[in-house]
């Protein structure tokens, strides 16, 4: 039976009950590093490797345009985000974005989101005990938030929970939407309404500078989104520029993801915790960069065939599914050595190429579809690793499991923290 006449069982189900687990689960059973399938009744080719990072990233062969499913759209990215769309569209947009990547940028969004740690430190300590990822999320969207100058008040959000004051209400809307972007039911409902509020209010806000009844600090964020000019020289429409405005603040707070898991990893291995507080750039690096890449956020990502593709030796035909696979390729023991031991000093001992390390996507970020925001997640993981090293606790018995099957998953706990003290000396 040949190549083009080989039946594909739809693999949607197994996908959803497995998770994290599914693309590798099926590679293990292959002789390389593809796997033909199908999923939501389209045939799909999913593959990995640096090589497979720059064929899927090459536009000439997959389109990310309309291979992002509406369900996403609704919660995680938003219509007509930078993430829909292809060439020139996609360099105009994504041309938005670009000057966030500048060092004295991240620099000032690490002082925010630190200020905003450390002002939240001291009222941790007057608790019995705090669920540190849901104080990452309050810490983090108020300290982009503030960066980005985008004005945050609570009381405009009728979130699902009355609890929580400050950035409380606009963090929970923001971490539903990454929450239930995956799954149906109250999760997903969740996502929707979030992202139907947030929108709402940001859309507002753009008018309102638009009309000048509010004015966008200089040169920020939300004034940079205002004023932006896509490919045709038209402006954005206040939803889409709503939108790309959640593109920077929902990823920022998503963060909090990585700092549960910096707690669990010094929880589990605490031999790395005196290194890191000694605030030691390179190891400080690597040990941000190790968290990316041991535990599980973006399971795969997809995209379309541009045409009829063969990638080794398999073909997908125009239009087809093609899924690069995330946390098989950070799991990929030809890559790593030993995958699943957790130890930064991996990052220290030889230069890790681009391709390799592919947590938030590969390729080129000025150019291509890599997470033009992947240095900020870097740049605030770093320094909130750091803070809570040298921060004192106690982690009181709880459930730590990180179901693989759960996207996106997370510490079950949240982490929960119990005799927080601040350190003895300001980081």
């Amino acid at each position: 039976m040949d190549v083009l006449s080989r039946p594909l069982i739809d693999r949607t189900l197994p996908l959803l009950a497995e998770g994290y687990a599914w693309l590798p689960n099926r590679m293990r059973d292959t002789p390389g590093p593809v796997v033909r399938t199908r999923i939501l009744g389209r045939p799909a080719l999913a593959l990995r490797g640096p090589e497979a990072v720059r064929f899927f990233y090459d536009e000439g062969n997959v389109h990310r345009h309309r291979a992002i499913p509406e369900p996403v759209l609704a919660t995680l990215f938003g219509h007509g985000a930078v993430h829909t769309l292809d060439g020139a569209a996609h360099r105009a947009r994504k041309s938005l974005f670009l000057p966030l990547l500048e060092p004295g940028r991240i620099a000032g969004l690490v002082e925010h989101t630190t200020a905003a740690w450390d002002d939240a430190v001291p009222e941790w300590s007057r608790r019995g005990s705090v669920v540190l990822f849901d104080e990452a999320s309050r810490v983090l969207c108020a300290g982009v938030h503030r960066w980005a100058g985008i004005p945050l008040d609570d009381s405009d959000s009728n979130s699902d929970s009355d609890s929580g004051s400050d950035a409380g209400a606009t963090a929970r809307d923001m971490i539903a939407m990454v929450d239930g972007f995956a799954t149906a039911g109250p999760r997903h409902l969740r996502a929707r309404r979030a992202r139907a509020r947030q929108e709402e209010r940001l859309g507002r806000l753009v008018r309102d500078v638009r009309t000048g009844t509010v004015t966008a600090p200089a040169d920020s964020v939300l004034e940079l989104v205002c004023r932006h000019r896509d490919a045709g020289g038209e402006p954005l429409d206040e939803k889409t520029a709503a939108v790309e405005l959640l593109n920077v603040v929902r990823p920022t707070t998503a963060v909090a993801w990585f700092v549960a898991f910096t707690a669990h990893a010094l929880h589990t291995w605490p031999e790395h915790r005196a290194p890191l507080a000694e605030g030691d750039p390179p190891f400080t690096a690597a040990f941000a960069h190790e968290v990316r890449r041991f535990y599980p956020f973006v399971p795969f990502l997809g995209g379309l065939a541009a045409r009829d593709l063969y990638w080794r030796g398999e073909w997908i035909p125009a239009g087809g599914l093609v899924v690069l696979d995330v946390y098989g390729q950070n799991h990929d023991e030809s890559l790593w050595g030993d995958p699943y031991a957790f130890r930064p000093r991996r990052f220290l001992e030889r230069p890790v190429q681009r391709d390799e390390l592919i947590p938030q996507g590969g390729g080129d970020p000025a150019t291509g579809h890599r997470c033009p925001g992947e240095g900020v997640t870097v740049g605030v993981l770093e320094a909130l690793a750091v803070r809570l090293a040298r921060m004192e606790y106690t982690v009181p018995e709880q459930n730590l499991a990180i179901p693989l099957h759960r996207v996106p998953t997370r510490p079950q706990s949240g982490v929960l923290l119990s005799g927080v003290r601040p350190p003895a000396v300001s980081p």
